[in-house]
């Protein structure tokens, strides 16, 4: 999995205020609403594609370049609300963006037993561990976000520090979901890095 968000040079204090004071009703409200609908099929076709990998060992490739589509509307519209980077998202699961970027290889195939482990007891080995660190690193991010919101009004500069930080809890929260969701057999590593080659962390 490949996740990253582009570092700009300059940041608008402009958009930053816009996206502050307006940035719910003509940004996130318009795309979480339609989201909400494109999630209801994304469960439904996780909820088929457990099924067919219990059966056939693959997750159907079709329903797998949706899902992976769908992330990368979300992780637009979330650069965007963190102030991560400047421009108004795209809508709908194929539309483009030059400052963010998802990729994830398809999974030739699967483990039939991880699926079933991770049905029945993901939220017990995967689920909680991950999430209790998350709640302190997404709490620290929100300070973060905080200062780096001030340091962008007052000289347009987004901290890269706070930039990657932010950026690698974006990448942590993908890769847990990834893997709660049948798309990989591969447990997600603690940690927020961009992975190397073979899936390692640098």
């Amino acid at each position: 999995m490949k996740l990253s968000i582009t570092h700009q040079e300059n940041y608008s204090r402009g958009e930053l205020l816009l996206r502050t004071f307006f940035g719910f009703i003509y940004m996130t409200l318009p795309h979480a609403f339609l989201l909400f609908f494109f999630g209801m099929w994304s469960a439904i076709l996780t909820f088929i594609s457990f099924w067919v990998i219990l059966f056939t060992g693959r997750y159907p490739e079709s329903f797998f370049e949706y899902q992976v589509k769908l992330i990368r509307w979300n992780i637009r519209l979330n650069a965007r609300r963190y102030n991560l980077c400047d421009g108004y998202p795209s809508f709908f699961i194929d539309g483009a963006d030059d400052r963010t970027s998802f990729n994830m290889d398809y999974p030739e195939s699967l483990s039939r037993g991880n699926a079933l482990l991770k049905a029945f007891f993901g939220w017990l080995y995967c689920a909680v561990p991950h999430v209790f660190i998350l709640l302190f690193r997404l709490f620290w991010g929100a300070i973060l976000s905080f200062v780096a919101w001030w340091v962008v009004l007052f000289s347009g500069k987004y901290p890269e520090g706070i930039h990657e930080f932010n950026v690698g809890t974006l990448r942590w929260t993908t890769r847990l979901n990834l893997y709660l969701t049948y798309m990989t057999d591969q447990y997600p590593p603690f940690s927020g890095r961009e992975e190397t080659n073979d899936g390692n962390n640098s």
